[in-house]
């Protein structure tokens, strides 16, 4: 399956250390190789990169990991393709436009007969199981909230009922961000930190890389990271449940829905 990479923070912050950690997986310390991409967020403008090579072997996620693109928000994922070829079309996150905002999506899992869930009008681009179920709850999204932006609780509620019904379907670890907010669902495997002050020392997991994270931060920052496994090997990671709902911002959890 694939993996997925988040962030979500209160200030401007690159993500050059996590995306290290996940890269490595792309290809070299994991069979993630069938293409990365990444959505940027910052002030609600978003910028995405997609790339159907490795991307342990990839230039532009080299450039990625080695320069600071300060972001509010991340969506990150590295492919192992269950269903799709390889190529540009099929490679995450992927973005469709709702109340005025450019969302963008990754999933982590494989769902079964999704030609079955209703589209009228978002039609996928590629052939994943993944983008189609993208077209699903965006329109039911706006079938069910109506034309203008609703509230957190409102989204929150809807986009959990959605997502169990495609955990019946399949593995259906999901992120999903409208430039404001993370909201992120976990059928089998989602971890995540939230770093602030007092802060300490890192060590990946998938490379030889140490950051002390007090030389590149201030006492206010909040920056939240969610991945499917923890990238690093020092620090204590919290899992998400099967079936539990999370949202953050600005680096702090905002809303918890989580299964009965």
């Amino acid at each position: 399956m694939c993996e997925l990479l988040g962030m979500s923070a209160n200030v401007p912050t690159d993500i050059c250390f996590s995306f290290s950690g996940l890269r490595a997986r792309g290809g070299r310390t994991g069979p993630h190789k069938d293409g990365w991409g990444m959505a940027m967020y910052r002030d609600g403008d978003v910028w995405t990169i997609h790339d159907p090579r490795p991307s342990a072997d990839s230039d532009i996620a080299e450039v990625i990991s080695h320069n600071s693109l300060k972001c509010d928000i991340v969506i990150s994922h590295i492919r192992q393709a269950n269903v799709g070829g390889v190529c540009l079309l099929n490679t995450h996150p992927f973005s469709r436009l709702l109340w005025g905002k450019t969302w963008s999506y990754a999933h982590n899992g494989q769902l079964e007969d999704v030609s079955a869930l209703p589209i009228e009008r978002h039609h996928p681009l590629g052939s994943t199981d993944s983008e189609r179920a993208f077209c699903w709850i965006i329109e039911q999204l706006q079938a069910r909230l109506g034309e203008d932006e609703p509230s957190l609780d409102d989204i929150s509620t809807v986009l959990s009922e959605l997502a169990l019904q495609l955990k019946g379907r399949g593995v259906f670890n999901m992120m999903l961000s409208d430039g404001a907010r993370l909201y992120c669902f976990c059928t089998t495997k989602l971890h995540w930190i939230t770093r602030r002050a007092p802060f300490k020392k890192a060590t990946l997991s998938d490379e030889d890389v140490i950051i002390d994270f007090k030389e590149v931060t201030t006492d206010k920052d909040v920056v939240t990271v969610i991945a499917t496994q923890p990238l690093t090997q020092d620090e204590m990671w919290s899992q998400m449940e099967e079936g539990e709902l999370c949202v953050f911002e600005g680096g702090e959890v905002v809303c918890q829905i989580k299964a009965n």
